[in-house]
């Protein structure tokens, strides 16, 4: 049983390029030192003394930056190409990270958070729109998923090491994630050439054959993104007021916050990659997403229908932990089966933005909704939402079925 689960684990990362492979390493190193946003929201309440309310208006700066980073990085990516988008963005953000840590005043905080958040996030369509450049349309689902591995593996050592590093000094956390930035950068620049990303000219004459309508004209993929953004803002709490949560409510320690929250990102870097080999063209994209979105939402309201504990606290993640890995592979999956190589910046744009808007209205919103309504209102709130996004996805599959 063991050899054939080796195997069979083995087998669902071959067959991708190189360059593949390259990304994602790159993407393991940048996530490596993701620590800020996790724990940016105690930070300002533990360590500079502001009100969850005052935290989540700087939240809500990074949101602002990430929405217009995206839209800018996506823009840039089909005008001048991605790798100079992604090799700006991780330089850029690596600085930024460090000049953040050292600011005390509150509005140069906001500032500064906005400011980070708009270099920072113009590399992520720039990013996507790579993966889906260097691999095949029959992998490109587990293309997503060997990045989005890369990002948990990166997420599980960063959070557990962000929480000792939080409860020993919180502007450690800025400088590790800065200089992570910067490695990554340069493993980009050694790894990857920039000649090794210009068009060829068959693909040149391929990609001026291709059909270049606006992705704002496609409608099943706009009412996607909205139900998207509903769904984003749910699945941000858990990197936002989940965190404070479980230290303020709950009275957990940042290190014990910061294991659960590692726990999240080993489990995905276990089990997708196999997951998505096995469903890859079996499963329609669009009922994985639904299934996700409804398990995640339960993950929520676990947390009011159960006592205060480590043990729920690890239900929770779990239960989050299974949505994600059935929802998010299949979301690039979806938008980037309506994309081209000619528009496909633009899909990432409007589909990372979803995400990025949910910094706004995600962290903001449940930080005002903790702080005057409790968080018991918050968790059924969130609960109830994500299965509206799910009742919006399916409606989007009926109506592109009709079609």
């Amino acid at each position: 049983m063991l050899p054939f689960l080796i195997s069979s684990y083995r087998n669902s990362f071959m067959g991708l390029s190189r360059q593949t492979w390259y990304l994602s390493f790159v993407m393991l190193v940048n996530r490596s030192g993701t620590m800020v946003v996790p724990f940016m929201t105690m930070y300002l309440t533990q360590q500079m003394g502001v009100s969850i309310g005052q935290a989540g208006l700087v939240m809500a700066a990074f949101g602002l930056g990430a929405v217009a980073g995206s839209l800018v990085g996506g823009f840039l990516s089909d005008k001048v190409g991605f790798y100079p988008v992604q090799m700006t963005a991780l330089i850029g953000g690596g600085i930024l990270f460090i000049i953040l840590g050292q600011i005390k005043s509150f509005p140069y905080i906001c500032g500064c958070t906005f400011l980070l958040s708009f270099v920072n996030e113009s590399f992520r369509p720039a990013n996507q729109s790579a993966i889906a450049w260097f691999s095949k349309p029959e992998n490109r689902t587990r293309s997503y998923s060997l990045n989005r591995l890369a990002i948990n593996l990166g997420w599980a050592g960063g959070g557990a090491l962000g929480g000792f590093l939080a409860e020993k000094n919180y502007e450690l956390l800025f400088w590790v994630d800065g200089i992570t930035n910067l490695a990554a950068a340069l493993l980009l620049f050694l790894l990857i050439p920039v000649t090794k990303t210009k068009l060829t000219k068959e693909q040149h004459a391929a990609a001026a054959k291709q059909k270049t309508s606006s992705a704002y004209n496609d409608k099943p993929f706009m009412g996607f993104t909205l139900f998207l953004l509903i769904f984003s803002i749910c699945f941000f709490q858990l990197f936002s007021t989940v965190p404070v949560f479980y230290k303020q409510e709950w009275k957990l320690t940042e290190t014990t916050i910061g294991y659960i929250m590692a726990f999240n990102g080993l489990v995905i870097a276990f089990v997708e990659m196999p997951f998505v080999k096995y469903t890859e063209g079996r499963v329609k994209s669009l009922t994985m997403i639904i299934a996700g979105t409804l398990v995640i939402a339960f993950s929520y309201v676990i947390l009011n229908l159960l006592p205060a504990s480590v043990h729920t606290a690890f239900i929770a993640i779990s239960l989050f932990t299974v949505g994600e890995i059935l929802a998010l592979p299949f979301m690039n999956a979806f938008w980037i089966s309506r994309s081209n190589s000619a528009n496909r910046g633009q899909y990432a744009a409007i589909f990372s933005t979803a995400f990025s808007a949910a910094h706004v209205t995600g962290p903001y919103g449940g930080a005002q909704l903790a702080e005057h309504r409790g968080f018991n209102a918050l968790w059924w709130v969130t609960g109830l939402l994500c299965a509206g996004s799910a009742a919006g996805f399916r409606f989007i599959q009926q109506k592109i079925a009709r079609r």
